[in-house]
């Protein structure tokens, strides 16, 4: 593999990569702009042009920001890479801590020195993003003491949960032999139904309070539903959404015995129990459709090929010269691998993110049919509507804009979809 060919290739497809979203997002902004004097005729009735245009200038400032982080983002990645960052930073690790205390040691910090600095990199936009561009929205409820308390927890499961398993990765790349990536996946795949079945009861709670839905009439339109859907969870909850947000939202997690049904206390106090009872007919359209199963599915392959496809750079010298690494000679090169891999791919797998948004649109589509039948179309309508209001999401959107990003379909085309979903509902019960 030719090293000037990895960098020229990467180089490019970066900089395609970054002129691709520039251009994507100034599209965004002229379109909302565009569109912020008058709210779109079909929903004049439902939402107030002050609300209209906070969505507009909530929608625009998100970009704007996005802008400046991307491209901020690609030329940190160009210091790690062609720059020569994370070959200054890997030399100096392994002759500290390699001769001393071994290969595990030098790659486990390797990693977590990375991501520390990267972390670090990353706090000015996270911080203005909640407490300058979000508070100045009304949306944040984050304290400082809050946000550094998150961080702490955040940072102390990555190391609790994150090390084990990269330390494992690691010995599997460097123990058992051409098929390494093979048995990297098993252990990667493994890791991640193990995530996903503890999130619910001991990761989530680290973060917010989840209580029993206390509201008698909620719960027996839940129950009801849940009932004629044929689905079973363990219990509904109400999360403390408030206490960081003044966005809403509903949501489903778990898997397999361990499901619970999640409500946001904002949306509890947004939206009328026939309206909570068409989100959750939508939520339950995902599970029926097997829409949870077929994204995991998705990405147990998309990260089988991915290994696998690391399994053969990581044998190639050009791949680490090629994106600014000297390869090891006395030490294993896993981490670097890893690293690299993980650096790079995003830039070009983000060419595949039209697809990708494509398939989750029609998943939610086939959800809100669903919805559509076991409860009713014109509830979910207007709770829409409510949430598009009160989480300041735009209803004019750019459509190319759309089609490359929106993994849930615009509000215009949605609700004509939910109101033929309606009719025909409507019609079957009829006859």
């Amino acid at each position: 593999m030719n090293s000037v060919v990895v960098s020229l290739v990467f180089a490019l497809v970066l900089l395609a990569s970054l002129l691709v979203r520039f251009w994507l997002a100034t599209r965004q902004i002229r379109h909302v702009d565009r569109h912020r004097a008058s709210v779109p005729a079909a929903y004049r009735d439902q939402v107030t042009l002050e609300a209209h245009q906070k969505a507009a200038d909530y929608t625009i400032a998100k970009l704007r920001l996005q802008l400046l982080s991307e491209a901020v983002g690609t030329a940190v990645l160009l210091g790690w890479t062609l720059l020569g960052g994370l070959d200054l930073l890997n030399v100096w690790l392994r002759d500290l801590i390699a001769p001393r205390w071994g290969a595990m040691p030098y790659e486990l910090a390797l990693f977590g020195s990375f991501m520390l600095v990267s972390g670090a990199l990353d706090l000015p936009f996270e911080l203005w993003r909640i407490f300058r561009l979000e508070e100045s929205f009304g949306f944040n409820k984050v304290t400082l003491r809050l946000f550094i308390g998150d961080t702490l927890k955040q940072t102390a499961l990555l190391a609790v949960l994150g090390l084990p398993i990269l330390a494992l990765v690691l010995w599997i790349m460097r123990s058992t032999g051409p098929l390494w990536w093979l048995w990297a996946w098993g252990a990667w795949t493994a890791f991640q139904l193990f995530v996903q079945w503890i999130a619910p009861t001991v990761i989530a709670p680290l973060f917010n309070k989840f209580e029993p839905l206390k509201d008698e009439a909620v719960a027996q339109r839940v129950t009801a539903l849940m009932q004629r859907c044929g689905f079973t969870a363990r219990g509904c909850f109400v999360m403390d959404g408030s206490r960081r947000s003044a966005h809403s939202n509903a949501y489903f997690t778990g898997f397999g015995g361990n499901k619970r049904v999640v409500f946001f206390d904002t949306l509890l106090a947004r939206l009328s129990g026939e309206q909570l009872e068409a989100v959750l007919a939508h939520e339950l359209g995902h599970f029926k459709h097997r829409h949870v199963l077929k994204r995991t599915l998705a990405m147990v392959g998309i990260s089988l090929a991915g290994l696998a496809l690391l399994g053969w750079l990581a044998q190639q010298g050009g791949f680490y010269l090629g994106l600014g690494v000297t390869p090891n000679l006395d030490a294993p090169n896993a981490a670097l691998a890893l690293l690299l891999f993980m650096m790079a791919s995003p830039a070009f797998m983000f060419f595949i993110s039209p697809l990708m948004a494509q398939l989750s649109r029609k998943d939610e589509f086939e959800a809100d049919r669903y919805a559509a039948r076991m409860a009713s179309a014109p509830e979910l309508v207007q709770a829409l509507l409510k949430l598009y209001e009160s989480n300041a999401s735009t209803l004019t959107p750019d459509p190319l804009y759309v089609r490359f990003y929106y993994s849930h379909p615009p509000a215009s085309e949605r609700i004509a979809a939910l109101q033929a979903a309606g009719a025909l509902a409507a019609q079957g019960a009829a006859a």
